[in-house]
This record gives C-alpha cells, sequence and structure tokens, in this order.
C-alpha cells in the first residue's frame, strides 16, 4: 500500500504524476482469499504537494492530502513511475469515487497534515456536492496528521495513533445478489446488464425478446441446476466472449454427465473444407476402433462433417465471433454423455476406401486438455520466454499472458528486449497465438518499446447512471515510448486463442508501419472491458458480463465481433494440422527476409 498524494484529485489531472520523494510504502499481507492487511508507517513529515484549500481567498502554505491505496508497483523499483499508474485511485482504497461523476471523491477516509494551526480544510462537499471546489465549508485543521471521514456531514477530524482504515473495492465490487431468490436475482442483473451492456445495437439484441424468453425459464427452475440451465441458455443467447459463469463443483458435474465421455481423438478443420484426426490417444475407443492419425472424418453419426460440426453447442461458449465458435464446435463434437455410441465415417491415409465403425465414448478428458491450446500450456513455463532463431537470426518473444505476476512479467520484457537490442537482431516474430489476456496497462506498455512517440488507440465508453447514456472517458487509451526503443520490422503470430488484451496488444503493433499480422484466422474478437460486471449469485454461481465499450478515434467498434484480423492468412494444411511444420511461424520468418 502507498501514502497516495490527493493532488491528482484536487487538480482533476488524471495524469498527475506521484512525486517519488513524497512516496511512502508499506507491506501487505494476504489472510485469505478476500482479505489482505497492510501496515503504513507515516513520516514526521511528509513530502507531498502542498495544497490551500481553505477558500478564505487569501494565500496560505496549505495542507498535504493523503490516502490509502493498494498500487502494483510493476515498473523499476520499490516505488511507483508513471507506467505503474496516476492520477488518484479509484478502487482499493480510504476513499470512494463515483465513477458517473468522473470518479469525484464521495466518501472515505482522508490522511491530512498540516504544519501549523492556521490551515484550513473542508468540513462538506458544498452545495455542488465535490470536494475542494469554491463552494465548500471549511473550518480550521489542527497541526501534524488528522484523518477525516467523508462519510459524515459535516465531515469529522479526529486524531488516532493506530487507525484502522478499510481499502474499498470501488466499481469493482462484485454486484452480489446470492442472497436473493432466482427470480429476484436475475431480475436484478437483467435489469442492470440490458443498461450498461455496451454492445446491444452492434449485435441487434432485443432486451425484451430476451427476458420474455428466459425470465420463464428462471421462474421454472427448481433447484440450482434448472437455475444454471437457465442462466446457461440466457448467456448462449447473447454472442459476446466475454460472457460466462464460473465453474464450480455442481458445473463440473454437469459437464461430466454431459460432455464427460469422448473418444480419444483430436480433429483438426484444414481450410479445403476437411476433418482430419490429428491426434490419437493411446487405450482410447479410437485407437481400438483403427482410427490412425492423418485419417479423414467424412461423416458423424450419418451425418456430413461439415454439417455435423454445424450444429454443436459448445459447453465454453458464447462467441463473439463465428470463426472461435467454429474451433469449439469440433472439440464439443466429440465430447458426449459417458457411454453414448457413434457412428464414425473415416479413411486412413493410404487407405482407398473409407469404413463406417460405432464406437462407445469413454470418460475421458486428455484429449480435451490436449485439444485447447491454453490447458495444453506447461503450468512452470515463464509468462515471457524468448530465443534467437537458428538460420535466420530473428528475435522470437513469446507471451504466455498478461495476467502473471506484473512485477515478474516487466523485467522479463524489458531484459528481452534490451538483449535483442543488443544482438542487433533484423526482426523479431512475437507469438501471442495462445494468451488469455489479463492487464490492458502492461499489454499496451510492452508496446510502447516499439514507439518513439506517444499515439492514440482507442476511446473507451461507460453507461453513465446519472445521464442514461454512454459516455467515453476523459482520457483515451495512448501508447507512450518505452524505456528502449526498436524501430526494426516486427512479425505477430496471432490465432482466436489470443484473447481480450491479447487482442489489444496486436492492435496497438498495427499502428506501426513496419509491422506484420500472420495466423491461420484472427484473434478471438473479444474486446468487451469486464471490470465492472462481476456479479455473485444464488447456488454459488458467478457470471461476468462486459460494460466497457473500446472504438478507434474515428468512432468505430474496436476488434469486438470481428478480431485482429491477419495480414497473411496462413491456410491450414495437412502438413500444418498435423505439426509437421509450423506454417504460421515459416511464414513470419519469410516475411521478415
Amino acid at each position: 500500500v502507498m501514502l497516495e498524494d490527493q493532488g491528482g484529485f484536487i487538480q482533476r489531472n488524471l495524469e498527475f504524476e506521484f512525486p517519488l520523494t513524497g512516496q511512502v510504502i508499506g507491506p501487505v499481507e494476504l489472510v485469505d482469499d478476500d482479505r489482505v492487511t497492510f501496515e503504513l508507517a507515516l513520516p514526521a513529515i511528509p513530502q507531498g504537494s502542498q495544497h490551500d484549500l481553505d477558500n478564505n481567498g487569501k494565500t496560505d502554505t496549505g495542507v498535504q492530502v493523503f490516502a490509502v491505496a493498494y498500487w502494483s508497483n510493476t515498473w523499476g523499483g520499490p516505488f511507483l513511475e508513471p507506467r505503474d499508474g496516476t492520477g488518484w485511485s479509484t478502487a482499493y482504497a480510504s476513499t470512494t469515487t463515483d465513477a458517473d461523476r468522473d470518479y469525484e471523491i464521495d466518501g472515505g477516509t482522508l490522511i491530512v497534515w498540516a504544519p501549523d494551526d492556521q490551515q484550513g480544510f473542508p468540513t462538506g462537499f458544498g452545495a455542488d456536492g465535490k470536494l475542494f471546489t469554491a463552494d465548500d465549508p471549511t473550518a480550521s485543521i489542527p497541526p501534524g496528521y488528522t484523518l477525516v471521514s467523508l462519510d459524515e456531514e459535516p465531515f469529522r477530524f479526529y486524531k488516532e495513533a493506530r487507525p484502522f482504515l478499510t481499502l474499498n473495492e470501488g466499481d469493482l465490487e462484485v454486484n452480489d445478489y446470492s442472497n436473493l431468490s432466482y427470480s429476484e436475482a436475475f431480475d436484478a442483473l437483467f435489469e442492470k446488464v440490458s443498461r450498461e451492456y455496451p454492445f446491444t445495437a452492434d449485435k441487434g439484441l432485443d432486451w425484451d425478446a430476451l427476458y420474455d424468453e428466459f425470465a420463464p425459464q428462471v421462474a421454472e427452475a427448481r433447484n440450482d441446476e434448472d437455475f444454471f440451465w437457465a442462466l446457461k441458455n440466457f448467456s448462449l443467447a447473447i454472442p459476446d466472449g466475454h460472457m460466462g459463469i464460473s465453474f464450480n463443483d455442481m458445473i463440473g458435474r454437469i459437464f461430466y454427465e454431459n460432455h464427460g465421455g469422448s473418444f480419444g481423438l483430436i480433429l483438426t478443420e484444414l481450410s479445403d473444407g476437411r476433418v482430419l484426426v490429428t491426434d490419437v490417444l493411446p487405450e482410447t475407443s479410437g485407437e481400438a476402433a483403427g482410427i490412425r492419425v492423418g485419417a479423414e472424418i467424412q461423416a458423424w453419426d450419418g451425418v456430413p462433417i461439415t454439417e455435423a460440426v454445424s450444429t454443436v453447442e459448445s459447453f465454453f461458449g458464447p462467441y463473439s465471433t463465428d470463426h472461435m465458435k467454429r474451433l469449439e464446435q469440433l472439440v464439443f463434437l466429440t465430447r458426449v454423455p459417458p457411454g453414448t455410441d457413434v457412428e464414425i465415417t473415416f479413411q486412413n491415409p493410404d487407405e482407398n476406401t473409407p469404413v463406417t465403425k460405432k464406437l462407445s465414448a469413454e470418460v475421458e478428458y486428455d484429449s480435451l486438455f490436449a485439444w485447447i491450446p491454453s490447458f495444453a500450456e506447461d503450468e512452470l513455463a515463464l509468462p515471457i520466454e524468448a530465443e534467437v532463431l537458428d538460420g535466420s537470426g530473428l528475435g522470437y518473444l513469446k507471451i504466455n499472458t498478461f495476467s502473471d505476476d506484473y512485477n515478474l512479467m516487466a523485467q522479463l520484457w524489458d531484459r528481452y528486449i534490451h538483449e535483442l537490442l543488443d544482438w542487433e537482431v533484423p526482426g523479431i516474430i512475437i507469438d501471442i497465438r495462445i494468451n488469455g489476456g489479463g492487464s490492458s496497462s502492461l499489454a499496451r506498455d510492452f508496446a510502447g518499446y516499439f514507439f518513439d512517440e506517444e499515439v492514440v488507440l482507442m476511446q473507451r465508453s461507460y453507461y453513465n447512471e446519472l445521464s442514461g447514456e454512454f459516455e467515453y472517458q476523459e482520457y483515451p487509451g495512448r501508447v507512450r515510448p518505452g524505456p528502449a526503443y526498436y524501430d526494426g520490422p516486427i512479425a505477430v503470430l496471432v490465432s482466436p486463442y489470443c484473447i481480450s488484451a491479447c487482442e489489444g496488444f496486436a492492435y496497438t503493433l498495427t499502428q506501426r508501419d513496419n509491422v506484420t499480422i500472420v495466423g491461420h484466422a484472427p484473434t478471438a474478437g473479444a474486446y468487451g472491458e469486464v471490470g465492472r460486471g462481476q456479479y455473485d449469485l444464488p447456488a454459488d454461481l458467478s457470471m461476468q458480463f462486459p460494460t466497457g465499450r473500446s472504438e478507434t478515434p474515428g468512432g468505430d467498434l474496436l476488434i469486438e465481433g470481428v478480431g485482429v484480423v491477419p495480414d497473411i492468412l496462413v491456410p491450414i494444411t495437412e502438413e500444418s494440422a498435423l505439426g509437421i511444420v509450423d506454417a504460421v511461424l515459416q511464414a513470419a520468418v519469410k516475411a521478415l527476409k
């Protein structure tokens, strides 16, 4: 935690940089998953910014104003630098803020330091309801440290040797409807989501029709499982990859009952429409049926394979794009209730005629874990890996996530970029094909190493409860130059498993002239911001919905529903599907030569 200088809020400057000389930090201890404790030792004389706040028309020495706030010191040493954050805290702070009024501080506790007994401080918000403005009533404040409770009118000034302060979650606080009935919880969720969802027009949603369809399903729910299925069906009616229900034990059981069976087969759809078996797990019904790697699947239960895939409802849906949906329809074609019999028509390589065999689904998850790239990643791998490729001499960076230990990731990234600069590599390949996203600000900071000037990327809007409209944030999303700069050509490898912040990173790099996006398909196209859209519901269920919308500076919807589209669209061939070649990497190397 940090003693946070409130100069940014007093000036209403979201780009206020916390003075290094005034930063005081303290340790945080994790108590359990829901709670941390902290200690913060106050200096005898703080070194924050000084502000005359008594509204008496005279120039006075003024006071220093602080909040206690939780920060992530991602970059550099233990203290904050501008890349870590600026302005004032809107979450996990001793104050509370109102997102609908440009994050005005509206409650909580401040710590004020006065050099003498001649200073004043506001005792209320004044007629305009805003703190630190000309209409604030004021009173004298004693010298030294004083705690000011903003939750009382007039504000309460008090002193304590060891006060206990709460860090408030702010707008990131989960919407907790878990103690309501099924229908009450759904109605509360629906009322909020239908107002705040940012892509209603883009996705052609009719909220009244959705309520008429799914509210009766919720009302008819007689147990937790019924309630889950009503929510699941509701979510599937909205094509958005950022919507979802978190797994719990009940959902795990439901998954087992409906999709716990499989045949040990991993399939890939080629660009020419054929579906090949790219792996057959040992001691499975697929192996017993004589299906070999490279076999072409022609029909599934008597239905032509292309048509059969199209009818599948993936348990992992919904999806923002058809190309992402199609990938996982193929996954769930093979996932059925244990004991299910399926007739598969296939033709093995080097055989002239197809055969049809009946296979029985066994309880088997290994093929699922091997099939979904994010499931197959090495849990012990570093979040970022790097090497210089033999032969080409190109730098290769693989970013597996933007949601690991931020400080570790920042150190790795900075080191790798400096090393590649020292090697004077002729080009860099950045592989983000399997990256589920995470911190958008960290992703932009990484991209900053490839820019020598600031570039405006996007503008983001949220629903404002006061105006009843979606409103743009004051400051647009920007990429700023990092501490090192690589100006050589870059190829970025993408896939539909590049999601959310990963997609923002890819898009950011496209703002350079010498960047080429390479992949078999676009990214996932799921780019709604979900920080404010978290819900706890009955039956120990949790859901999330996007609330933030990103647009280009010109006002066009950004990424959502489309993804970042490759400049070089690499066809999926037998060789690439079977892992004989990494065709996407090969295409990137060729593009940079």
